[in-house]
């Protein structure tokens, strides 16, 4: 599937596109495109540019999730995760950082920050009903199934 990319400002030309990291890679890694590096003290949340713009097809939705190594090592995560860019939207991805480390965290031009995937869906529309089919689980939840 090819899907149209645009970069927004020239200045940051040099930094990758997004791009798979192994050939069984689901997610693409995508980087900061910052003129100065960004603090992300412990505890508080950044909003990271990246420097693009894409052009989704309808049905499809390009999904911005965290990388795993930033949070195994660094307590890094991405915000509403996975985060949702829309088919329609044009304007920049931005990427919501958090840092939940006892440690500021920095953040510098170039450095791979999350990682986006791809996904289609399907719009449905709501049937209301008086009751739903029964299931074995019915409304347990929460833990009902076990640990």
């Amino acid at each position: 599937m090819n899907i149209e990319i645009k970069r927004i400002n020239s200045e940051f030309n040099h930094l990758p596109l997004p791009t798979y990291a192994t050939n069984g890679s689901s997610g693409m890694d995508i980087v900061a495109a910052i003129n100065d590096n960004i603090i992300i003290p412990s505890g508080k949340i950044a909003l990271i540019p990246t420097n693009i713009s894409i052009a989704l097809p309808e049905g499809y939705e390009c999904q911005v999730r965290s990388r795993s190594g930033l949070a195994a090592k660094n307590g890094i995560f991405c915000l509403n995760s996975p985060g949702t860019i829309d088919s329609d939207y044009r304007g920049e991805v931005k990427v919501i950082l958090a840092n939940f480390s006892d440690s500021d965290f920095e953040i510098k031009s170039g450095d791979r920050i999350a990682q986006l995937v791809i996904a289609s869906y399907q719009k449905i529309t709501w049937n209301e009903v008086k009751n739903l089919s029964c299931t074995e689980r019915a409304d347990g939840g929460f833990g009902s199934t076990g640990i």
